[in-house]
């Protein structure tokens, strides 16, 4: 008999830029992915950033990473909801980001958190 996968959520909440840890956040949940847990990704505050369409890093001399939140679903990562406040307050819509996500209220996101076996805020 098989153990149902641990559920286990990811928080960005840092900017994508200036620091690493949207970037060591996605490698962590592809390197998650890859043994079938059950895993969900949450976008709040300047994490929303982290899947802006068109961003252009040359200026800042780093390579960008963007693209790399399209092989989320190459890994069964389907569940990814974004903070509606914190995507007004950017300006931003659905269409603006790289990835299909859900728009979600805090409360929503809250009861969500409850669920998970183990949260990791990046």
């Amino acid at each position: 008999m098989s153990e149902a996968p641990e559920k286990i959520m990811f928080v960005f909440k840092n900017p994508p830029h200036g620091n690493i840890h949207a970037y060591e956040g996605l490698e962590f949940v592809l390197i998650t992915a890859a043994y079938e847990q059950d895993i969900t990704l949450v976008f709040i505050g300047d994490g929303i950033l982290a899947l802006k369409k068109d961003q252009d890093t040359q200026e800042l001399g780093i390579k960008g990473f963007m693209k790399t939140w399209r092989t989320l679903d190459d890994y069964e990562v389907e569940k990814l909801y974004v903070d509606k406040k914190s995507m007004e307050e950017r300006g931003l819509t659905p269409d603006d980001l790289i990835v299909p996500v859900e728009v979600k209220e805090a409360n929503d996101i809250s009861g969500i958190m409850k669920e998970q076996h183990v949260i990791y805020p990046f």
